[in-house]
């Protein structure tokens, strides 16, 4: 059982003080003097680290694919152009992890694209975080726990099999690995805390929670229930167009969110939810719309036989997962197949639904 890791200097786990992440995510706008001034505010309110995402909008993103209901409420219109707009190249996320380290805060990066990953390493992160819908990407998880440094798997909108499964993929990294709890609905409507112990109970792994809920005290009754990371999204103003805005911490409530949850650490009853890990209906938009399919990286001709040249992974979620890779590859095209289009069942000789 895995009861502690280690993220730099800091252990983390039983007997440990939370550990606070503050998300930047993509709230700063595509500015990389708003991420490094975010940064300046994570320091000032008492996080332990901040998380950004990695990402390029046309590795990632299809023409098929699609907002979030979230995305789309917060005024977003086109998902390409959103992520286009969003994203900071390496050169810009590199300072803000110098940044990072002289303000005394680790930095964690979420990379969302597998041929990011040699790129990202080159970057001195503390850690890696993998997304919840990429916990079915298993070429993924494999490159990324590969790189030696502590991994934060994130599990919303996912059942215990698949956990499970994902767990097989990185087995050789369970000692520097913890999970997340999470909703993924922004905000979450419910907090889900039972899916704490239930990720601890059937892992024995460090367990945290990923915060998307619309209170400051969601954190202090996760750390009751046996979390020991906490992630949230900070932001400057919550009324800042965007697509994260609304459902971030500004500062003032960041502070009291890490408050609590420092103060719980120390309380002497703990809350003992009944409860399983599962797929909550609120989730099933941002399960289709942001798990990631195999998809032709070119055009594939008919009679073609596919190997790992002529795919990619790539939104929406709608077509076979990147754990069926071993399925597709060495399978012949029974038609053409578009470059960007979502790899089916039908496009293939040889690959019956039934797998």
């Amino acid at each position: 059982m895995t009861t502690t890791i280690q993220i730099a200097e800091r252990r983390i786990g039983d007997g440990c003080e939370p550990y606070i992440i503050a998300e930047i995510g993509v709230n700063h706008d595509g500015d990389v003097n708003r991420a490094i001034a975010l940064t300046d505010l994570a320091a000032r309110v008492g996080a332990d680290a901040i998380k950004l995402q990695f990402f390029q909008a046309d590795l990632l993103m299809t023409p098929a694919a699609q907002l979030a209901t979230y995305q789309s409420h917060a005024g977003e219109t086109d998902a390409v152009e959103m992520l286009r707009r969003l994203a900071l190249n390496t050169k810009a996320l590199a300072a803000v992890v110098d940044h990072a380290h002289d303000r005394g805060l680790h930095a964690i990066v979420t990379v969302f694209s597998l041929d990011l990953v040699q790129e990202a390493c080159s970057l001195a992160w503390d850690a890696f975080k993998t997304a919840s819908p990429d916990l079915v990407h298993q070429p993924l998880l494999e490159a990324i726990s590969n790189d030696g440094r502590p991994l934060i798997v994130s599990t919303g909108a996912s059942t215990m099999g698949e956990v499970f499964r994902a767990l097989k993929w990185i087995h050789h990294a369970h000692d520097r690995t913890a999970l997340l709890q999470c909703v993924s609905a922004y905000p979450a409507p419910e907090a889900a805390l039972g899916g704490i112990a239930a990720l601890h109970n059937q892992t024995g792994l460090v367990i945290g929670y990923s915060d998307h809920t619309d209170s400051v005290e969601t954190g202090a009754s996760a750390v009751l229930t046996g979390a020991h990371i906490l992630e949230r999204h900070i932001t400057d103003d919550r009324t800042r167009p965007g697509p994260d805005h609304a459902a971030s911490l500004n500062g003032d409530q960041f502070a009291k969110y890490v408050e609590l949850c420092r103060s719980a650490k120390n309380k002497t009853g703990r809350i003992n939810p009944i409860g399983a890990k599962m797929v909550l209906p609120c989730e099933r938009d941002v399960r289709q719309v942001s798990r990631q399919s195999i998809v032709a990286r070119r055009t594939i001709e008919v009679g073609e036989e596919l190997n790992l040249e002529h795919l990619t992974f790539k939104r929406p979620g709608t077509g076979l997962e990147p754990w069926q890779l071993p399925m597709v590859i060495g399978k012949t095209a029974r038609n053409e197949i578009a470059a960007d289009a979502l790899i089916d069942f039908k496009d293939l000789i040889g690959l019956a639904k039934a797998s």
